[in-house]
């Protein structure tokens, strides 16, 4: 793909914010990291394609791709004469109702052949960016919710053992009535995060257009001037609820003035208000913050008609998203490379997918009850959750019909591999092989066994699997053990000949033949 395209996720993104969430291009490029131009860029090819949103079912990003980006795009050139940018902005700012529709109009008079009027806006504000670098807020009705955290965080007492364990606070504010929301999470981590939005939404009974946190490591992945990466699990929650993130640039506290704001007015209106209370739990300190809340969001204000509350029932909640019939439900996200055995691994157990994908890279998304794959934005396999770490959930439709369609990783091809060893590093494999369901089972260890040898040698190696092979502790666990403890450099306490028995676990190289 060329280096000038965006990645099919973001394009979805882009398709997803544009036509469901009616946002602007500002609003999509700041989302997304990505330069207007490109939104509009792909806005056009996409509806040049006769795409709508919601996008087919059955549309993978390869099909999306050829739509998009044909093999043999027609060029289009043509020469276009620039406005005489200067002027346009001086006649705005000496005509108080003056619009930029009116200023293109009477251009397009002048030039027929001339920018179309987005693309007209779009280089205008380009032009003006350069002369002006301060950022005019705008605060739309139910567009813009601020979030962050506290600096100052609440004690919890464990009232069995008197430990004073600190809790982090959760704020939320909506740009255009201020209405507040508050609570405590025992960390900053993604699950604590997102759930602490899914709260919020539930609390206001609506969802905003658009969420700007702070880069907040749990909610943006990559933080820089020019590009930041939101979280998979984040971006997928406001999907879920229909909205869209836009994260404040790095030390730029004028992006989000309202949750600042916020944060200062909740230390000292609700936890300085608590500062005499002792709390015991969460649920405590969730239950005493709910009730400052509501004083300080019934309060009225001292210089504007009203309370946050009335203000957010006649501004905010008119204009805002409505709640999905269900809450998000938490998941995570990883990129995963499929090794030789067809297995991912998630949190150290291993789930199979289709064994054609051995070496690709795949998309994870796992709750507490299910992990599924995704290959090219297809679903490729689903498994139950499991917690036990070092075993393998395996579907036989994914694995191969015979080892002739597999024929580069097999359990013969690893034993031979090991014979460069040793025999025993050889009867090592074979037992390993045997004793799993499936002989792909065995693989990783078998392959993390053979590697020790890079690092410890094959002749220490060979020792160390005789000695595994005696001590009938044959793992990769118990052999890399025997290693760092130079145990195979002692010898045994009972020399025998160890390669020539026989046993059940052991069915021998003509096995696998």
């Amino acid at each position: 793909m060329p280096q000038n395209r965006v990645t099919m996720r973001k394009i979805r993104e882009i398709l997803r914010l544009a036509w469901s969430c009616n946002q602007t291009r500002q609003s999509i490029s700041d989302s997304c990291s990505i330069g207007k131009t490109t939104v509009t860029d792909t806005l056009y090819r996409a509806s040049a394609a006769g795409l709508s949103y919601p996008l087919p079912a059955d549309l993978d990003d390869e099909r999306l791709e050829r739509l998009l980006y044909p093999q043999h795009p027609r060029a289009i050139t043509s020469r276009r004469t620039p406005p005489d940018w200067s002027s346009l902005h001086n006649e705005l700012l000496s005509h108080k109702n003056l619009t930029l529709m009116l200023l293109w109009q009477e251009y397009k008079e002048r030039e027929p052949s001339g920018y179309q009027y987005s693309q007209f806006c779009d280089l205008f504000r380009f032009w003006r960016g350069k002369l002006d670098l301060s950022m005019r807020q705008e605060h739309r009705a139910g567009e813009k919710m601020f979030v962050d955290y506290c600096g100052q965080t609440i004690p919890i007492v464990d009232s069995t053992t008197g430990e004073i364990r600190d809790a982090q606070v959760f704020v939320a504010v909506m740009g255009a009535s201020n209405y507040t929301y508050a609570e405590t999470t025992w960390s900053q981590s993604l699950a604590d995060w997102t759930g602490s939005h899914v709260r919020t939404f539930s609390y206001f009974g609506v969802v905003p257009h658009c969420v700007v946190p702070d880069n907040l490591l749990s909610g943006v992945t990559k933080t820089c001037r020019y590009e930041t990466s939101i979280n998979a699990t984040y971006q997928e929650m406001a999907t879920h609820y229909g909205t869209a993130v836009i994260p404040a640039r790095v030390r730029k506290p004028r992006d989000k003035p309202k949750v600042e704001a916020g944060v200062q007015l909740v230390q000292r209106f609700i936890l300085a208000g608590l500062r005499h209370h002792a709390f015991f739990s969460l649920a405590e300190a969730n239950a005493a913050i709910k009730g400052r809340l509501e004083l300080l969001n019934n309060r009225p204000f001292r210089k504007l008609p009203g309370t946050r509350k009335s203000r957010f029932e006649e501004l905010d909640h008119p204009a805002m998203l409505p709640l999905p019939e269900l809450p998000y439900q938490y998941a995570q996200w990883k990129i995963a490379r499929v090794h030789i055995d067809y297995h991912v691994d998630v949190e150290g157990h291993f789930y199979s997918v289709p064994y054609r994908l051995v070496r690709e890279q795949v998309d994870v998304r796992y709750t507490s009850a299910t992990v599924e794959c995704f290959h090219n934005g297809n679903r490729i396999a689903s498994h139950p959750r499991s917690f036990v770490k070092g075993k393998h959930t395996t579907d036989p439709e994914h694995m191969p019909t015979s080892h002739r369609e597999y024929a580069e990783w097999t359990p013969e091809r690893l034993v031979t591999w090991a014979s460069q060893t040793g025999k025993a590093t050889a009867a090592v494999v074979e037992s390993i092989l045997s004793r799993r369901a499936y002989a792909e089972h065995g693989f990783r260890s078998c392959m993390g066994i053979i590697s020790l040898g890079k690092k410890f040698g094959k002749e220490r190696l060979e020792a160390a699997c005789e000695r595994a092979l005696f001590i009938k502790g044959v793992s990769y666990a118990s052999i890399k053990s025997i290693l760092n403890n130079n145990l195979d450099q002692k010898p045994l306490p009972k020399q025998q000949e160890l390669l020539t028995v026989t046993h059940d676990n052991i069915r021998g190289t003509d096995y696998y033949g």
